[in-house]
């Protein structure tokens, strides 16, 4: 018999949306994003809520009954507004997925209520991935509140929970219903997220965009400082490109290339061994600038574009090393190896490591292969540095 061919296309469609006062009696934007599904009885929704979030915004759970109430005729509470630990440790935690599970089926959650994550990225991570995995994937609202999640992850389609101790090892592609991004969330941030975030926007002017890296060059000591336009222009910018890609290239990665992960196979492993005591964006900044020695090395940059990206890194006010990164440097085989990572990378990636490097400030290259020896030689540099 002749096989039977099935294809088919699904278009997939969400907004990205910028406010501040988001839970204020005046601002309809919740309302008006749910309005938009065109049904005529109200929606259950289920909030889940970082409770670094609740514990800096002590009014923010009676807030958010408050408005659910005032628009009782778009939406209602399928159950109590719910706070779960924060930070990267949480997609470490496999009864926390267990409890939203429980939830969805205790609270009678389905296809058509939806299932609203407030937090930083690992909190939006691992709500996503519950929301995509309920009944087959519940409508699912992000609402971010780190600069990181605002710019860069939270925006995107993945969803993912750590295992086996490797980050991000379960997951799937599923784009939110919407994402719903309040300034005011990072008003009160430590200085250490908000600084944080900035790394991803950093890696996407560096292969992407010369201008957005000179912007941010110019306005290092601002974002530092904690100005807030020119957080609210990098945000937006970053967001943009961020969905530019998405839309333009390869957004469940069915392939190896992977551009907005540059300075990432070395970050995810740093994350991992410093036992996540350094955080993504900083590890992302240390990975940043130890692929930018590394293409140096190689003659793909010169000193005095070398000279500019690890200036801005370290006038943002980021470090440029970490300890673990010479454990077990030379033993690319060693699990607690920096030089591991690439090997973990590669598996992530499919079985074929592709790396993004710099070809010059604005323009990134992908290579196949990284030299341990050079690698080690960057690593010694930076801790020079």
């Amino acid at each position: 018999m002749s096989p039977l061919k099935q294809q088919f296309q699904v278009a997939f469609s969400y907004d990205v949306h910028f406010t501040e006062g988001l839970f204020s009696a005046h601002n309809k934007l919740i309302r008006d994003v749910l309005s938009q599904d065109g049904g005529a009885e109200p929606r259950k929704i289920f909030f889940v809520v970082d409770d670094g979030v609740a514990a800096q915004h002590p009014q923010l759970i009676g807030a958010i009954t408050n408005y659910v109430d005032s628009h009782a005729e778009v939406m209602q509470l399928s159950g109590p507004i719910t706070v779960i630990p924060g930070g990267e440790q949480c997609k470490n935690e496999p009864a926390l997925v267990q409890q939203l599970l429980d939830a969805v089926n205790t609270y009678h959650i389905d296809r058509h209520s939806y299932f609203v994550g407030i937090g930083g990225g690992a909190v939006l991570d691992l709500v996503g991935y519950v929301a995509s995995v309920a009944h087959r994937g519940i409508r699912h609202i992000r609402i971010p509140t780190t600069v990181l999640s605002q710019n860069d992850s939270g925006i995107g389609v993945k969803n993912s929970v750590n295992a086996f101790g490797k980050k991000n090892f379960l997951g799937n592609f599923s784009p939110p219903y919407a994402v719903l991004n309040d300034f005011e969330f990072l008003l009160t941030l430590e200085d250490r997220d908000w600084r944080g975030g900035i790394a991803e926007a950093l890696k996407v002017g560096l292969i992407k965009d010369a201008k957005f890296f000179a912007f941010i060059q110019d306005n290092a000591e601002k974002l530092a400082a904690r100005d807030m336009p020119a957080m609210q222009y990098l945000i937006h910018r970053c967001a943009e490109m961020h969905l530019q890609h998405i839309a333009g290239g390869d957004p469940f990665e069915q392939g190896s290339s992977r551009p907005l992960d540059f300075g990432h196979w070395s970050a995810h492993k740093l994350e991992q061994l410093s036992n996540y005591r350094i955080r993504h964006g900083e590890a992302v900044a240390i990975g940043i600038a130890l692929d930018s020695v590394y293409s140096h090395l190689q003659g793909r940059i010169s000193d005095a574009e070398l000279d500019q990206i690890i200036s801005v890194i370290r006038t943002l006010g980021f470090d440029l090393y970490a300890p673990e990164m010479s454990a077990h440097l030379e033993d690319a085989s060693h699990p607690q190896s920096i030089q591991h990572g690439l090997q973990e990378f590669r598996e992530h990636l499919g079985g074929k490591l592709t790396i993004m490097l710099l070809e010059k400030i604005g323009r990134g290259v992908e290579v196949h292969e990284m030299d341990g020896r050079l690698v080690e030689e960057a690593v010694r540099k930076l801790q020079q540095y």
